[in-house]
Protein backbone atom coordinates (compact mmCIF):
# COMPACT_ATOMS: atom_id res chain seq x y z
CA UNK A 1 0.00 0.00 0.00
CA UNK A 2 1.41 3.39 -1.02
CA UNK A 3 0.23 6.23 1.20
CA UNK A 4 -0.03 9.65 -0.39
CA UNK A 5 -0.47 13.31 0.55
CA UNK A 6 -1.49 15.82 -2.10
CA UNK A 7 -0.52 19.47 -1.71
CA UNK A 8 -2.79 21.47 -4.01
CA UNK A 9 -5.55 18.87 -4.13
CA UNK A 10 -8.25 21.20 -5.49
CA UNK A 11 -6.22 22.45 -8.47
CA UNK A 12 -6.02 20.84 -11.89
CA UNK A 13 -3.15 18.47 -11.03
CA UNK A 14 -4.61 17.55 -7.65
CA UNK A 15 -8.07 16.78 -8.99
CA UNK A 16 -6.59 14.78 -11.87
CA UNK A 17 -4.50 12.78 -9.40
CA UNK A 18 -7.52 12.00 -7.26
CA UNK A 19 -9.50 10.87 -10.30
CA UNK A 20 -6.65 8.45 -11.06
CA UNK A 21 -6.46 7.19 -7.48
CA UNK A 22 -10.11 6.16 -7.70
CA UNK A 23 -9.03 3.67 -10.36
CA UNK A 24 -5.57 2.63 -9.14
CA UNK A 25 -5.31 -0.13 -6.57
CA UNK A 26 -2.75 -0.04 -3.78
CA UNK A 27 -2.98 3.64 -2.82
CA UNK A 28 -4.43 5.35 0.24
CA UNK A 29 -4.93 9.11 0.59
CA UNK A 30 -3.54 10.24 3.95
CA UNK A 31 -3.50 14.01 3.50
CA UNK A 32 -5.04 16.74 1.33
CA UNK A 33 -4.14 20.43 1.23
CA UNK A 34 -5.86 23.27 -0.63
CA UNK A 35 -5.43 27.01 -0.93
CA UNK A 36 -8.97 28.35 -0.43
CA UNK A 37 -11.53 26.13 -2.17
CA UNK A 38 -13.41 24.96 0.93
CA UNK A 39 -16.30 23.30 -0.86
CA UNK A 40 -14.17 21.23 -3.22
CA UNK A 41 -11.87 20.21 -0.38
CA UNK A 42 -14.91 19.15 1.65
CA UNK A 43 -16.07 17.01 -1.30
CA UNK A 44 -12.63 15.37 -1.47
CA UNK A 45 -12.60 14.70 2.26
CA UNK A 46 -16.00 13.02 2.01
CA UNK A 47 -14.77 10.84 -0.86
CA UNK A 48 -11.27 9.88 0.34
CA UNK A 49 -11.42 10.20 4.16
CA UNK A 50 -7.92 11.60 4.75
CA UNK A 51 -6.81 11.78 8.36
CA UNK A 52 -4.97 15.12 7.86
CA UNK A 53 -5.95 18.18 5.82
CA UNK A 54 -4.74 21.74 5.48
CA UNK A 55 -6.00 25.00 4.02
CA UNK A 56 -4.31 28.36 3.60
CA UNK A 57 -5.86 30.39 6.43
CA UNK A 58 -7.34 29.97 9.90
CA UNK A 59 -10.63 31.37 8.57
CA UNK A 60 -10.62 28.74 5.86
CA UNK A 61 -9.98 26.02 8.43
CA UNK A 62 -12.97 27.20 10.48
CA UNK A 63 -15.18 27.28 7.39
CA UNK A 64 -14.06 23.79 6.42
CA UNK A 65 -14.76 22.41 9.88
CA UNK A 66 -18.24 23.98 9.85
CA UNK A 67 -18.97 22.64 6.37
CA UNK A 68 -17.94 19.10 7.32
CA UNK A 69 -20.11 19.26 10.42
CA UNK A 70 -23.01 20.57 8.34
CA UNK A 71 -22.61 17.54 6.08
CA UNK A 72 -22.71 15.22 9.06
CA UNK A 73 -19.13 13.97 8.78
CA UNK A 74 -18.65 12.09 12.02
CA UNK A 75 -14.90 11.55 12.11
CA UNK A 76 -13.39 14.93 11.28
CA UNK A 77 -9.83 14.93 9.98
CA UNK A 78 -7.06 16.80 11.73
CA UNK A 79 -7.43 20.26 10.15
CA UNK A 80 -4.33 22.48 9.88
CA UNK A 81 -3.70 25.75 8.09
CA UNK A 82 -0.96 27.94 6.64
CA UNK A 83 2.61 26.96 5.76
CA UNK A 84 2.82 24.82 8.90
CA UNK A 85 -0.13 22.79 7.66
CA UNK A 86 1.59 22.05 4.36
CA UNK A 87 4.75 20.99 6.18
CA UNK A 88 2.72 18.77 8.51
CA UNK A 89 1.31 16.92 5.50
CA UNK A 90 4.67 16.69 3.75
CA UNK A 91 6.41 15.23 6.80
CA UNK A 92 3.66 12.98 8.17
CA UNK A 93 5.31 9.68 9.17
CA UNK A 94 2.59 7.58 7.54
CA UNK A 95 3.00 9.29 4.12
CA UNK A 96 5.21 7.61 1.50
CA UNK A 97 4.56 9.88 -1.49
CA UNK A 98 4.04 13.65 -1.47
CA UNK A 99 2.47 15.03 -4.63
CA UNK A 100 3.43 18.72 -4.70
CA UNK A 101 0.88 20.40 -6.98
CA UNK A 102 0.92 23.85 -5.42
CA UNK A 103 1.69 26.92 -7.54
CA UNK A 104 4.67 29.17 -6.89
CA UNK A 105 7.09 29.51 -3.99
CA UNK A 106 4.61 28.15 -1.43
CA UNK A 107 5.77 24.64 -2.32
CA UNK A 108 9.42 25.28 -1.44
CA UNK A 109 9.55 24.46 2.28
CA UNK A 110 7.13 21.50 2.25
CA UNK A 111 9.10 19.90 -0.59
CA UNK A 112 12.40 20.39 1.21
CA UNK A 113 11.01 18.94 4.46
CA UNK A 114 9.62 15.92 2.60
CA UNK A 115 13.03 15.28 1.06
CA UNK A 116 14.61 15.58 4.51
CA UNK A 117 12.37 12.71 5.55
CA UNK A 118 13.47 10.58 2.60
CA UNK A 119 10.06 10.52 0.93
CA UNK A 120 9.21 10.24 -2.75
CA UNK A 121 8.21 13.65 -4.05
CA UNK A 122 6.07 13.67 -7.18
CA UNK A 123 6.86 17.22 -8.19
CA UNK A 124 4.48 19.33 -10.27
CA UNK A 125 5.74 22.58 -8.72
CA UNK A 126 8.61 23.67 -10.97
CA UNK A 127 9.36 26.76 -8.88
CA UNK A 128 10.79 24.57 -6.13
CA UNK A 129 13.72 23.38 -8.24
CA UNK A 130 14.08 26.75 -9.92
CA UNK A 131 14.52 28.48 -6.58
CA UNK A 132 16.61 25.90 -4.74
CA UNK A 133 17.61 23.15 -7.15
CA UNK A 134 21.02 22.52 -5.64
CA UNK A 135 19.71 22.33 -2.07
CA UNK A 136 16.84 20.06 -3.13
CA UNK A 137 18.92 17.61 -5.12
CA UNK A 138 21.66 17.48 -2.50
CA UNK A 139 19.10 16.76 0.21
CA UNK A 140 17.49 14.01 -1.87
CA UNK A 141 20.90 12.41 -2.47
CA UNK A 142 21.72 12.56 1.24
CA UNK A 143 18.47 10.97 2.46
CA UNK A 144 17.69 8.60 -0.41
CA UNK A 145 14.56 10.56 -1.30
CA UNK A 146 13.22 10.47 -4.86
CA UNK A 147 12.14 13.40 -7.01
CA UNK A 148 9.80 12.21 -9.76
CA UNK A 149 8.76 14.97 -12.18
CA UNK A 150 5.08 15.43 -12.96
CA UNK A 151 5.52 18.24 -15.50
CA UNK A 152 4.75 16.56 -18.82
CA UNK A 153 8.08 17.67 -20.36
CA UNK A 154 10.32 16.49 -17.52
CA UNK A 155 8.25 13.37 -17.05
CA UNK A 156 8.83 12.64 -20.73
CA UNK A 157 12.59 13.19 -20.32
CA UNK A 158 12.63 10.89 -17.30
CA UNK A 159 11.00 8.17 -19.40
CA UNK A 160 13.36 8.70 -22.35
CA UNK A 161 16.40 8.46 -20.09
CA UNK A 162 15.49 5.07 -18.63
CA UNK A 163 18.21 2.57 -19.51
CA UNK A 164 20.34 5.24 -21.22
CA UNK A 165 23.92 5.84 -20.12
CA UNK A 166 24.03 9.53 -19.16
CA UNK A 167 27.43 9.88 -20.87
CA UNK A 168 25.67 9.10 -24.16
CA UNK A 169 23.24 12.03 -23.83
CA UNK A 170 24.17 14.96 -26.08
CA UNK A 171 21.22 17.21 -25.24
CA UNK A 172 17.72 17.40 -23.84
CA UNK A 173 14.98 18.93 -26.00
CA UNK A 174 12.00 20.48 -24.23
CA UNK A 175 8.95 20.96 -26.42
CA UNK A 176 6.56 23.89 -26.05
CA UNK A 177 3.17 24.56 -27.57
CA UNK A 178 4.15 28.18 -28.11
CA UNK A 179 1.16 29.47 -26.15
CA UNK A 180 -1.72 31.58 -27.48
CA UNK A 181 0.49 34.24 -29.07
CA UNK A 182 2.78 32.01 -31.11
CA UNK A 183 1.59 33.49 -34.42
CA UNK A 184 0.42 36.88 -33.19
CA UNK A 185 2.24 39.75 -34.95
CA UNK A 186 4.88 41.24 -32.67
CA UNK A 187 3.28 44.69 -32.88
CA UNK A 188 0.10 43.35 -31.28
CA UNK A 189 1.77 41.79 -28.22
CA UNK A 190 1.76 45.12 -26.40
CA UNK A 191 -2.06 45.15 -26.47
CA UNK A 192 -2.88 41.62 -25.37
CA UNK A 193 -5.13 41.23 -22.32
CA UNK A 194 -5.11 38.75 -19.44
CA UNK A 195 -8.26 37.21 -20.88
CA UNK A 196 -6.46 36.50 -24.14
CA UNK A 197 -3.37 35.18 -22.37
CA UNK A 198 -5.49 32.67 -20.46
CA UNK A 199 -6.75 31.02 -23.67
CA UNK A 200 -4.11 28.31 -23.98
CA UNK A 201 -4.45 26.34 -27.23
CA UNK A 202 -3.83 22.82 -25.89
CA UNK A 203 -3.55 22.58 -22.08
CA UNK A 204 -5.97 23.56 -19.31
CA UNK A 205 -3.99 24.95 -16.38
CA UNK A 206 -4.17 27.54 -13.61
CA UNK A 207 -3.89 31.28 -14.40
CA UNK A 208 -0.26 31.77 -13.39
CA UNK A 209 1.19 28.87 -15.36
CA UNK A 210 -1.02 29.74 -18.35
CA UNK A 211 0.41 33.26 -18.46
CA UNK A 212 3.90 31.75 -18.10
CA UNK A 213 3.12 29.67 -21.19
CA UNK A 214 2.07 32.82 -23.05
CA UNK A 215 5.39 34.56 -22.23
CA UNK A 216 7.34 31.29 -22.63
CA UNK A 217 8.69 31.83 -19.10
CA UNK A 218 7.19 28.44 -18.36
CA UNK A 219 9.73 26.93 -20.73
CA UNK A 220 12.55 29.01 -19.27
CA UNK A 221 11.71 27.73 -15.79
CA UNK A 222 11.66 24.20 -17.19
CA UNK A 223 15.21 24.64 -18.53
CA UNK A 224 16.38 25.42 -14.99
CA UNK A 225 14.37 22.53 -13.59
CA UNK A 226 15.82 20.11 -16.16
CA UNK A 227 19.35 21.20 -15.26
CA UNK A 228 18.83 20.11 -11.66
CA UNK A 229 16.72 17.03 -12.33
CA UNK A 230 19.05 15.48 -14.89
CA UNK A 231 22.44 17.06 -14.19
CA UNK A 232 23.05 18.55 -17.64
CA UNK A 233 24.68 21.87 -18.53
CA UNK A 234 22.54 24.80 -19.74
CA UNK A 235 24.02 24.56 -23.24
CA UNK A 236 22.78 20.95 -23.43
CA UNK A 237 19.14 21.95 -22.96
CA UNK A 238 17.21 23.22 -25.98
CA UNK A 239 13.64 24.32 -26.60
CA UNK A 240 11.53 23.57 -29.66
CA UNK A 241 8.10 25.00 -30.38
CA UNK A 242 5.75 22.10 -31.15
CA UNK A 243 2.16 23.40 -31.43
CA UNK A 244 0.51 19.97 -31.55
CA UNK A 245 1.83 19.04 -28.07
CA UNK A 246 2.03 15.36 -29.02
CA UNK A 247 5.79 14.98 -28.50
CA UNK A 248 6.25 15.92 -24.85
CA UNK A 249 10.06 16.05 -24.97
CA UNK A 250 13.06 14.33 -26.56
CA UNK A 251 16.67 13.43 -25.91
CA UNK A 252 19.45 13.39 -28.48
CA UNK A 253 22.24 10.85 -28.04
CA UNK A 254 25.87 11.36 -29.03
CA UNK A 255 25.40 9.22 -32.16
CA UNK A 256 22.61 11.49 -33.38
CA UNK A 257 19.72 9.20 -32.41
CA UNK A 258 16.60 10.90 -31.03
CA UNK A 259 14.38 9.30 -28.39
CA UNK A 260 10.97 10.94 -27.91
CA UNK A 261 8.00 10.39 -25.63
CA UNK A 262 4.60 10.90 -27.27
CA UNK A 263 1.07 10.91 -25.89
CA UNK A 264 -2.24 12.75 -25.71
CA UNK A 265 -2.39 16.13 -23.95
CA UNK A 266 -3.59 14.71 -20.66
CA UNK A 267 -1.61 15.27 -17.43
CA UNK A 268 -2.94 12.06 -15.91
CA UNK A 269 -0.37 10.04 -17.85
CA UNK A 270 2.52 11.88 -16.20
CA UNK A 271 0.85 11.77 -12.78
CA UNK A 272 0.31 8.02 -12.97
CA UNK A 273 3.91 7.43 -14.07
CA UNK A 274 5.25 9.42 -11.11
CA UNK A 275 3.00 7.66 -8.60
CA UNK A 276 3.53 4.08 -9.79
CA UNK A 277 7.20 4.25 -10.94
CA UNK A 278 9.03 1.97 -11.59
CA UNK A 279 5.89 -0.06 -12.34
CA UNK A 280 3.65 0.49 -15.34
CA UNK A 281 -0.08 0.12 -14.71
CA UNK A 282 -2.90 -0.33 -17.22
CA UNK A 283 -4.99 2.80 -17.60
CA UNK A 284 -8.40 3.58 -19.13
CA UNK A 285 -7.07 6.90 -20.45
CA UNK A 286 -7.45 7.58 -24.20
CA UNK A 287 -4.65 6.38 -26.47
CA UNK A 288 -2.87 8.30 -29.20
CA UNK A 289 -4.72 7.39 -32.39
CA UNK A 290 -2.24 6.72 -35.19
CA UNK A 291 -5.05 5.82 -37.59
CA UNK A 292 -5.55 9.56 -37.93
CA UNK A 293 -3.12 11.65 -39.95
CA UNK A 294 -0.69 13.26 -37.48
CA UNK A 295 0.99 16.48 -38.54
CA UNK A 296 3.93 17.34 -36.29
CA UNK A 297 5.87 20.58 -36.68
CA UNK A 298 8.86 21.95 -34.81
CA UNK A 299 10.67 25.28 -34.90
CA UNK A 300 12.91 27.28 -32.55
CA UNK A 301 11.44 29.91 -30.22
CA UNK A 302 11.66 33.59 -31.15
CA UNK A 303 13.75 34.99 -28.30
CA UNK A 304 13.24 38.56 -29.47
CA UNK A 305 9.48 38.31 -29.10
CA UNK A 306 9.69 36.19 -25.95
CA UNK A 307 12.67 37.47 -23.90
CA UNK A 308 11.70 35.52 -20.77
CA UNK A 309 13.46 32.46 -22.18
CA UNK A 310 16.70 34.42 -22.51
CA UNK A 311 16.32 35.71 -18.95
CA UNK A 312 15.87 32.18 -17.60
CA UNK A 313 19.03 30.93 -19.32
CA UNK A 314 20.88 33.97 -17.95
CA UNK A 315 19.67 33.26 -14.41
CA UNK A 316 20.77 29.63 -14.68
CA UNK A 317 24.22 30.55 -15.95
CA UNK A 318 24.73 33.19 -13.25
CA UNK A 319 23.57 30.66 -10.66
CA UNK A 320 23.33 31.04 -6.90
CA UNK A 321 20.24 32.95 -5.83
CA UNK A 322 19.59 34.43 -9.28
CA UNK A 323 17.04 31.78 -10.37
CA UNK A 324 15.08 32.41 -7.15
CA UNK A 325 15.09 36.13 -7.96
CA UNK A 326 13.94 35.42 -11.52
CA UNK A 327 11.09 33.29 -10.23
CA UNK A 328 9.95 35.76 -7.57
CA UNK A 329 10.00 38.73 -9.94
CA UNK A 330 8.04 36.73 -12.48
CA UNK A 331 5.37 35.75 -9.94
CA UNK A 332 4.86 39.36 -8.90
CA UNK A 333 4.82 40.64 -12.49
CA UNK A 334 2.35 37.97 -13.65
CA UNK A 335 0.04 38.79 -10.74
CA UNK A 336 0.16 42.48 -11.71
CA UNK A 337 -0.62 41.59 -15.34
CA UNK A 338 -3.59 39.43 -14.31
CA UNK A 339 -4.87 42.37 -12.24
CA UNK A 340 -4.65 44.64 -15.31
CA UNK A 341 -1.95 46.76 -13.64
CA UNK A 342 0.90 45.84 -15.97
CA UNK A 343 1.09 45.38 -19.77
CA UNK A 344 1.97 41.96 -21.12
CA UNK A 345 5.37 42.98 -22.49
CA UNK A 346 6.30 44.66 -19.20
CA UNK A 347 6.43 41.28 -17.43
CA UNK A 348 9.88 40.66 -18.93
CA UNK A 349 10.89 44.27 -18.23
CA UNK A 350 10.18 43.86 -14.52
CA UNK A 351 12.12 40.60 -14.33
CA UNK A 352 15.14 42.00 -16.16
CA UNK A 353 15.32 45.11 -13.95
CA UNK A 354 15.08 43.08 -10.75
CA UNK A 355 17.78 40.69 -11.96
CA UNK A 356 19.99 43.65 -12.90
CA UNK A 357 19.81 44.89 -9.30
CA UNK A 358 20.73 41.54 -7.72
CA UNK A 359 24.18 40.18 -7.02
CA UNK A 360 23.72 36.40 -6.69
CA UNK A 361 25.06 34.53 -3.70
CA UNK A 362 25.56 30.82 -3.19
CA UNK A 363 22.72 29.59 -0.93
CA UNK A 364 23.97 27.41 1.91
CA UNK A 365 20.58 26.79 3.49
CA UNK A 366 16.94 27.17 2.53
CA UNK A 367 16.66 30.44 4.47
CA UNK A 368 19.14 32.03 2.04
CA UNK A 369 16.77 31.24 -0.80
CA UNK A 370 13.80 32.63 1.11
CA UNK A 371 15.66 35.90 1.76
CA UNK A 372 16.47 36.28 -1.94
CA UNK A 373 12.85 35.53 -2.78
CA UNK A 374 11.56 38.16 -0.34
CA UNK A 375 14.03 40.77 -1.62
CA UNK A 376 13.06 40.12 -5.25
CA UNK A 377 9.35 40.39 -4.52
CA UNK A 378 9.81 43.73 -2.76
CA UNK A 379 12.03 45.02 -5.57
CA UNK A 380 9.56 43.84 -8.22
CA UNK A 381 6.74 45.77 -6.54
CA UNK A 382 8.93 48.87 -6.60
CA UNK A 383 9.73 48.42 -10.29
CA UNK A 384 6.06 47.90 -11.13
CA UNK A 385 5.07 51.01 -9.19
CA UNK A 386 7.65 53.04 -11.11
CA UNK A 387 6.44 51.67 -14.45
CA UNK A 388 2.80 52.37 -13.61
CA UNK A 389 3.69 55.89 -12.53
CA UNK A 390 5.60 56.47 -15.76
CA UNK A 391 2.60 55.28 -17.79
CA UNK A 392 0.11 57.44 -15.87
CA UNK A 393 -1.25 60.42 -17.86
CA UNK A 394 -0.76 62.62 -14.79
CA UNK A 395 2.94 61.74 -14.40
Amino acid sequence: MRRIAILGSTGSIGTSALSLLEQLEGFRVIGLAAQRNVMRLADQIARFSPRLVSIATAEGAAQLRAELQRRGVRALPDIRHGPEGLIALATAPDVDIVLVATVGAVGLLPTYRALEQGKRVALANKETLVMAGQLMTEKAAATGAEILPVDSEHNALHQCLQGVNRRDVARLILTASGGPFRTLPAAELARVTPEQALQHPTWRMGPKITVDSATLMNKGLEVIEAHWLFGVAPEQIDILIHPQSVVHSMIELVDGSILAQLGPTDMRYAIQYALTYPDRRPTPLPRLDFSLALHLEFHPPDLERFPCVRLAYEALRRGGTMPAVLNAANEVAVAAFLEHRLPFLAIATVIERVMRDHEPEEPRQIEDVLRADAWARARAHQVIAALVCAESPES
